[in-house]
């Protein structure tokens, strides 16, 4: 089985974020895609984010139907920094005899080599990297091509969907309109729970 995992703090998880999942399992023949939102985030600062349940059910909301999309709770259950290599190494003991291919967004390709023990990642899973801007394949495949002696590095040619969490948050706060870059699932949720309200 061909298994991606794609971590990261989804406060809230948006269309974005399922365009990236969707678009990797098509383009890279991926089975299944595990979620998993971040606990402590080695990138983040974790001040605004929303209660864990409330990240985990709206990630559940938003994967709707889409059987190849799971959401795993693992790192919200562990007390550590969430640091990607830890997950890999949880999926690999689950999955030992599966292919595991990590995804990011083009903007974590480009600081990669700064991860907590990137080289490890590399030696675990193939980088999946799927553009999240117009115009930066050039720069993708540069580093790409400085990586590679590490391990696998696969970059996806979908066109990217630009959205942002921290952007929606802001919309949210001055009751403006966001709907159109969510789930309308997640929308209600996240108007019924009155999450991201100054």
């Amino acid at each position: 089985m061909r298994i991606g995992i794609y971590g990261g703090s989804f406060n809230p998880v948006h269309n974005g974020h399922i365009h990236l999942a969707k678009a990797a399992a098509d383009e890279f023949g991926l089975d299944r895609i595990y979620l998993v939102p971040s606990k402590i985030s080695p990138h983040r600062s974790s001040a605004e984010y929303a209660a864990e349940e409330d990240r985990l059910e709206m990630l559940r909301l938003a994967c709707g139907a889409d059987e190849r999309l799971r959401v795993c709770d693992y790192e919200l259950k562990s007390e550590r920094v969430s640091y990607s290599i830890y997950t890999l190494e949880h999926f690999r003991r689950e999955f030992p005899d599966s292919e595991l291919f990590l995804l990011v967004g083009s903007d974590m390709l480009l600081s990669f080599d700064k991860w907590y023990r990137f080289e490890d990642i590399l030696s675990q899973a193939a980088l999946c990297v799927v553009s999240r801007q117009d115009g930066d394949m050039a720069e993708l495949e540069q580093k790409a091509q400085e990586l590679r002696k590490f391990g696998n590095i696969l970059i996806s040619r979908s066109a990217p969907l630009e959205i942002s969490s921290t952007e929606i948050r802001k919309k949210i706060a001055k009751n403006s309109n966001f709907a159109c870059y969510l789930d309308e699932n997640v929308v209600q949720y996240i108007r019924s729970r009155d999450l991201y309200s100054l």
